[in-house]
């Protein structure tokens, strides 16, 4: 989804990609003309927030990050929340938005809902932006893009799946809460999303998804991507009983003036570029 306006920024070539969830936001800077990313933060709440909250945290950001004012030639905004659900293209209607999310998502009748376009499969994701979000950014920059973080996640893993003709369970683990997207045979499975709040809590997730898609895990190839390392505690619970564990790859060709994390840290903020 883009929203753009009749003003036009001066062309810089450094962009900027935010991430925003309620338990945490992330945003990165890429200096274009040297491939290179300049600047790479990621910010922990102390507790869940609601909306509003969020927005006084964001505004905090701008105000004490000097980077932040700079002239972006493009600004992308990734929203990272569970009300969500894709839509195969042939049964997409766009006067029905509501009714795609009603029956899994908790959502108001003051919610706007929007929807990206999945090339890659076909599909349409249906979801809830955080519109006040929105709305700063836009008064902020003017014309920037935005997509839900499963957007981001099955784009570019059904381009890393490609051609690949057996089942991968793919695990983006963030503080409280996990994203699993599974590919079978180069074509989505399942996309979905668990907030845990335990060690406990995200295996069972894990496993419970695997006993509905009747994937052995003894067998099964799980990847992790984002906020877990080989030795972890979530690594290690998981390992106990799925023994086939690797860790993703962005697959970028950046240049870093501050290495991530990991190569597989930060996946959907750095992939949006």
């Amino acid at each position: 989804m883009a929203i753009t306006n009749k003003s036009s920024n001066e062309l810089t070539n450094i962009e900027l990609s935010i991430q925003l969830s309620l338990s945490g936001l992330s945003f990165c800077i890429l200096n274009r003309n040297l491939n290179t990313v300049i600047n790479l933060r990621e910010i922990q709440f102390e507790k869940k927030l609601n909306p509003l909250e969020l927005l006084d945290r964001l505004k905090e950001l701008f105000h004490n990050q000097e980077t932040l004012s700079y002239n972006f030639s493009k600004v992308s905004v990734i929203h990272e929340n569970d009300l969500f659900a894709i839509v195969p293209q042939p049964l997409f209607n766009e006067d029905c938005l509501a009714h795609y999310l009603k029956f899994n998502s908790k959502i108001l009748k003051s919610d706007y809902i929007t929807y990206d376009t999945i090339k890659e499969n076909d599909s349409v994701n249906v979801y809830v932006p955080y519109i006040n979000i929105n709305n700063f950014i836009y008064d902020k920059f003017g014309a920037f893009t935005f997509k839900h973080i499963s957007t981001v996640l099955v784009e570019n893993l059904l381009q890393v799946e490609k051609n690949k003709l057996n089942t991968r369970v793919y695990i983006n683990v963030s503080f409280d809460h996990f994203e699993i997207v599974i590919i079978e045979h180069s074509k989505l499975k399942l996309c979905n999303t668990f907030t845990y709040g335990s060690y406990e809590d995200f295996i069972y997730y894990i496993l419970f998804t695997a006993e509905q898609l009747n994937l052995n895990p003894e067998t099964l190839k799980l990847v992790f991507l984002g906020q877990i390392e080989k030795g972890d505690k979530l690594y290690e619970i998981a390992y106990k009983y799925i023994r086939n564990i690797s860790f993703g790859n962005r697959n970028d060709t950046f240049k870093f003036e501050k290495q991530p994390q990991t190569s597989y840290s930060n996946f959907t903020l750095i992939n949006n570029f």
